[in-house]
């Protein structure tokens, strides 16, 4: 078993003991490059940046996230388990980070969804689907073809999808994650601090702090 296969392994896991109520997973898809807090938001939230939970929240989680990335879907419950638990304390801030080949159509769909009001319910597809349109080495599918029941406007978004205000998101999150220092996904900020020990243990410790000083 390679190491990517034991985090992946790993995540699921821990979906399961979230599911029974526990917080105990704690796998480490890299090394995070940052290793000091960055204190300019600039480069780790943008006003274009889709946000979880409340916009005012005194605590704000940035995730570099990937949607073709194995373990940014099996940690996506450990994330919404987290805002359920800090309601109105919590909010998380997604940042785009295409490093696999179907990411970049994954987030124009995504983008293309929020200017319909569907961004959540085509996530949830999108990670759902995840291993028929990012197959990683297989045959896949094409993404848009995985829509249906999501109450998108799949051809609208097509064209919106080539919008140039979207290639400005994609370009901006470009720039963004070669700025920060991000090599891996996912990549947690808690206000501005670096998760540099990975795992949901560590990213729900850091969360609490910064509440409790909050």
């Amino acid at each position: 078993m390679n190491r990517r296969t034991l985090i992946i392994v790993t995540a699921v896991v821990a979906v399961g003991l979230f599911a029974i109520g526990g917080l105990l997973y704690s796998p480490t898809s890299k090394e995070v490059a940052v290793t000091k807090p960055v204190s300019n938001e600039a480069p780790l939230v943008r006003p274009h940046s889709p946000v979880f939970g409340a916009k005012d929240a005194p605590v704000t989680i940035v995730e570099f996230f990937d949607p073709a990335c194995e373990a940014c879907r099996a940690f996506h419950p450990v994330v919404k388990k987290i805002l359920s638990e800090f309601q109105g304390k919590v909010r998380v801030v997604l940042r785009y980070t295409a490093f696999h080949p179907p990411s970049e159509e994954a987030i124009r769909i995504l983008e293309a969804a929020r200017l319909q009001g569907k961004f959540e319910v085509v996530l949830e597809r999108l990670l759902e689907t995840q291993p028929r349109w990012a197959p990683h080495g297989r045959p896949a599918d094409s993404a848009w073809s995985l829509l249906d029941g999501t109450g998108l406007d799949v051809e609208r978004a097509r064209r919106d999808a080539k919008l140039p205000g979207i290639v400005a998101v994609l370009n901006q999150d470009t720039a963004d994650v070669k700025n920060v220092g991000v090599t891996g996904t996912p990549t947690f900020f808690v206000n501005g601090k670096p998760l540099l020990d990975f795992g949901a243990q560590q990213l729900l410790d850091l969360v609490e702090a910064e509440v409790a000083s909050n």
